[in-house]
C-alpha cells in the first residue's frame, strides 16, 4: 500500500506543497510584482552580453565569438554601449526593451561560492545565506521575503515541478508546473484521494484537511485563468512549446493573482558545440528572450510598469572556449534586471576591462557585484524594507545602490 509520502511524490504534488506552515491561497495581486528567473546549468553570459569589440574576446573564442557590431551583418552582435554588445538572437525581443530603457544588465555578477558545482552553487544562491558556516536548507531567500511581507504583503508562487529551495521557509507557498498539455497534472480522482487521506489530519497547529482543499482550490483557479485567457487570445490555436508559452501563462497568472514568483529554465550547460551567432546556445537564448517579451505582453502595460524581473544563473562559464567548441564551469556572470519602471538602457554595477590579467584565476569573469546585494538593493526600494528586514532575508549582505528602480 502507498503511504502519503509515496503518493505525493508519485503524483508530483504539483500545485501544492506541504512542507510546513500553511497553504497560502492567492490574494488578488496589487502593487508591485517580482519574478526571479533562474537559468539552471550556468548560461554562457559572455556570449550573450558580449565584449564583441574586445580583441582578447576574439582571441579566447576563435569559433564561438560573435562578430563585432556591423549593420550590414545580420549575424553580428547588436551594440549596447562602447564595450558591450547583445546576441543577435535577442534582436526582436530584448533589444527593443533596451531601446525603451526597460532592461539593464549587471556584468560581473554572482556569488563568492567558488565550488563550480551546479548543485552546490544553485543551493548557495537559493538559500541566500553566507557560505561560511552551516547551511539552513529549510530557509530560502524568497521564502524569507514572503515571511517578512506577511499576510498583507503578496501572493507567492513557484512555477516549478517541486517547491524550490529559494521558496522554503516563511509561509507555505504553492508550486505549479506550467509545462505539458495545459491540464492540471493531478486529475479529479487523484485530488479526491489525496484529500481523503488528509481528512481530519493535523500537523501541529496546521489543519491539513483545510490546507489541502485550499491548495487545490488555488491550483484550479490558476488553471481556469490560464485556460480561459489562452483560449481567447489564441483563437483556438495550439500554443508553441517551451519557455515562451510558459512565460505567457505566468504573465496571465501574475497579472491578476500573484505578485511574487519564481521560475527556473534548464538546458544551459554547453560544454560541447555551443555555437556562436547560431546553434545550441543561440536557440536557447532566443527562446528565453521571446518568453520574457511574451511575459511582459501578457501582463499588459499597467502591470508591467509595476513589475521587476531578475534573471540569474548559478555561475558563468570559462572565458576561453574549450577543445570541444564549448565552455566549461566558470565564475562571474551577467544578470538581467527588467521591467516597465526599471532604469534600464545601461550596464549597471562595477566593471573592469576584460583581459588575461583581470580574469578570475586566469579563466573566467570575476564577481564584482554580489547577487544578494543586487537583489537586496532592488527589494529595499521595491518594498520599502528596513535594514533589519533585509538582514533577515540576506544575513551578512549590504544592499547595493545601483539605482535600478
Amino acid at each position: 500500500m502507498l503511504d502519503r509520502r509515496t503518493l505525493l511524490t508519485g503524483a508530483g504534488m504539483t500545485g501544492l506543497s506541504l512542507l510546513g506552515g500553511r497553504v497560502m491561497a492567492a490574494p488578488a495581486a496589487s502593487g508591485t510584482r517580482f519574478l526571479l528567473v533562474f537559468l539552471r546549468g550556468a548560461y554562457d553570459a559572455a556570449n550573450i552580453v558580449a565584449p564583441a569589440r574586445n580583441a582578447f574576446y576574439h582571441e579566447a573564442r576563435p569559433t564561438l565569438a560573435l562578430a563585432a557590431p556591423d549593420p550590414a551583418n545580420p549575424q553580428a552582435a547588436l551594440p549596447l554601449d562602447a564595450d558591450w554588445s547583445l546576441h543577435p538572437a535577442l534582436r526582436d525581443s530584448i533589444a527593443p526593451m533596451w531601446a525603451a530603457r526597460q532592461i539593464a544588465f549587471v556584468p560581473f555578477a554572482g556569488t563568492d561560492d567558488m565550488s563550480r558545482s551546479h548543485f552546490e552553487t544553485q543551493d548557495t544562491i537559493e538559500l541566500g545565506q553566507p557560505i561560511q558556516g552551516s547551511r539552513q536548507y529549510g530557509s530560502g531567500f524568497i521564502g524569507r521575503l514572503a515571511g517578512v511581507l506577511g499576510k498583507g504583503g503578496t501572493g507567492t508562487i513557484a512555477f516549478s515541478d517541486t517547491l524550490p529551495v529559494v521558496m522554503r521557509g516563511g509561509p507555505m507557498i504553492p508550486n505549479l508546473a506550467l509545462g505539458g498539455n495545459g491540464k492540471p497534472p493531478i486529475d479529479d480522482s487523484e485530488t479526491a484521494m489525496i484529500a481523503t487521506m488528509y481528512h481530519g489530519q493535523h500537523l501541529g497547529a496546521v489543519d491539513l484537511d483545510a490546507a489541502v482543499h485550499t491548495g487545490f482550490a488555488a491550483r484550479d483557479t490558476v488553471w481556469h485563468t490560464i485556460d480561459d485567457e489562452m483560449r481567447t487570445s489564441g483563437r483556438g490555436a495550439i500554443a508553441a512549446r517551451g519557455f515562451e508559452a510558459a512565460a505567457q501563462r505566468i504573465g496571465l497568472v501574475m497579472r491578476d493573482r500573484y505578485n511574487l514568483a519564481f521560475v527556473d529554465v534548464g538546458g544551459w550547460d554547453t560544454h560541447v558545440n555551443q555555437g556562436g551567432a547560431t546553434g545550441q546556445l543561440a536557440n536557447r537564448i532566443g527562446e528565453l528572450g521571446r518568453g520574457l517579451s511574451a511575459y511582459a505582453a501578457a501582463l499588459g502595460p499597467d502591470a508591467w510598469r509595476q513589475t521587476v524581473v531578475v534573471v540569474v544563473s548559478e555561475f558563468g562559464r570559462t572565458f576561453r572556449e574549450n577543445g570541444n567548441r564549448g565552455t566549461d564551469h566558470g565564475h562571474g556572470s551577467v544578470y538581467w534586471v527588467l521591467g516597465g519602471a526599471v532604469a534600464g538602457g545601461r550596464m549597471a554595477g562595477p566593471q573592469v576591462r576584460i583581459a588575461p590579467e583581470t580574469l578570475n584565476q586566469n579563466r573566467d569573469l570575476p564577481v564584482l557585484t554580489d547577487y544578494r546585494a543586487l537583489i537586496g538593493g532592488i527589494w529595499q526600494r521595491q518594498y520599502g524594507l528596513r535594514p533589519a528586514q533585509l538582514a533577515t532575508i540576506f544575513p551578512g549582505a549590504s544592499p547595493a545602490r545601483l539605482d535600478l528602480i
